[in-house]
């Protein structure tokens, strides 16, 4: 069903652009497959790699599929538009009405234009966004703890080494508290990611760096990922906790595994056990890769959940769409119940729909005040 789905706007610009332009057949029959191959890429990338999550092809590869995919899908979008107007125009006018070549040419590069800024944006070093979050009960001594939150980072071929080392500089120079890391840190197996994860070593935060489990983990092996996160300076957070304490004032930092495990043969969320043994009264945060769970974590006694998954939606306009996978959360914070769900956009994003336009990624400093 997915992939029937994205060959819709492919259909669109094949039927309402292509076959209407004054060219010879064999150049809009030759387009035409190659736009087809272009909106299948991800089968393609299944078919060549065994998994549609981790294209090992060159960088500028993946640049340039993600343009042309994102070029066809806006094109396919403005050309419905164009038609819907062409189409109340001729009802008014109760006439047939043509669509000018010009304005298809027009079209055509208006969408490629639009699409090689919103692969731009998505490939970028994140900028830096401040939140500040609000804890009822927090420690004086926790009054303007500061933490960087990463999530989504994808290290791939889309998110090389280079890449990881400048977001690896602009988290240290911060000065944070604590670095806590939500999951999806790659796309790929150990093998193929190794040298580019290896910057994420140099992560240095005052009270640590911490990271729990994302959905792409299981795709590659988690319990070999996550391990290896350890073996990077990072402690890994799988059900459990651990305590972070300013003279005799706590702070619990717990995290879940993500609500895919179970379906790939490990143990699957549990608040319960990442939250038994902790110290009472202490104010809990907790990491959770996917928001969809958030409502029920507050009524578990947490007072902030920091998640990633929806890379906030990508687009403006798409991200309705994403909220409603995701039980209505997708990207900024929360208030459930006395717990804040704080939803980051996405540190990067995966690198099979690298678009983003109006919901940018981000790198995120958290200061938490008392309430």
């Amino acid at each position: 069903m997915f992939h029937l789905l994205i060959s819709l706007p492919c259909l669109i610009v094949i039927l309402r652009v292509l076959a209407p332009l004054p060219w010879p057949r064999w150049s809009k029959i030759t387009l035409s497959a190659l736009l087809l191959l272009v909106s299948q890429h991800h089968l393609l990338t299944q078919l060549a790699f065994g998994s549609m999550f981790s294209p090992e092809v060159p960088r500028a590869v993946v640049l340039l599929v993600n343009t042309l995919f994102g070029a066809m899908l806006f094109l396919a979008l403005m050309q419905l538009a164009v038609d819907v107007v062409t189409l109340v125009l001729a009802l008014i006018k109760r006439r047939r009405l043509g669509i000018p070549g010009a304005l298809r040419y027009a079209l055509s590069l208006m969408a490629l234009g639009v699409a090689a800024f919103a692969v731009s944006q998505a490939a970028r070093v994140p900028p830096l966004k401040e939140v500040d979050i609000a804890i009822d009960g927090l420690p004086e001594a926790f009054e303007g703890y500061e933490i960087v939150h990463l999530t989504d980072l994808h290290i791939s071929r889309l998110f090389q080494v280079g890449w990881v080392e400048d977001v690896v500089e602009k988290t240290n120079a911060l000065g944070a508290d604590v670095i806590l890391i939500t999951g999806d840190l790659i796309d790929g197996t150990l093998q193929a990611r190794r040298d580019d994860v290896a910057p994420l070593a140099s992560l240095s935060a005052l009270d640590g760096v911490f990271v729990s489990s994302g959905n792409h983990e299981y795709y590659f092996g988690a319990n070999e990922w996550m391990a290896h996160y350890q073996t990077l300076g990072m402690q890994a957070l799988a059900n459990e906790h651990t305590v972070i304490e300013r003279g005799d004032a706590a702070l619990v930092l717990a995290g879940v595994n993500d609500a895919s495990a179970a379906g790939h043969g490990y143990t699957g969320p549990d608040v319960t056990q990442a939250l038994e043994g902790a110290p009472a009264g202490a104010p809990v945060i907790l990491l959770d890769h996917q928001p969809r769970n958030a409502r029920n974590t507050a009524a578990r006694g947490v007072d902030l959940q920091l998640s990633g998954h929806t890379h906030g939606g990508m687009m403006v306009g798409f991200d309705r769409l994403v909220a409603r996978a995701n039980e209505g959360f997708v990207s900024g914070k929360y208030e459930l119940d006395g717990m804040t769900l704080y939803l980051n956009s996405g540190t990067a994003l995966w690198p099979g729909f690298a678009l983003r336009l109006g919901k940018p990624s981000e790198l995120t400093r958290i200061t938490l005040h008392a309430q």
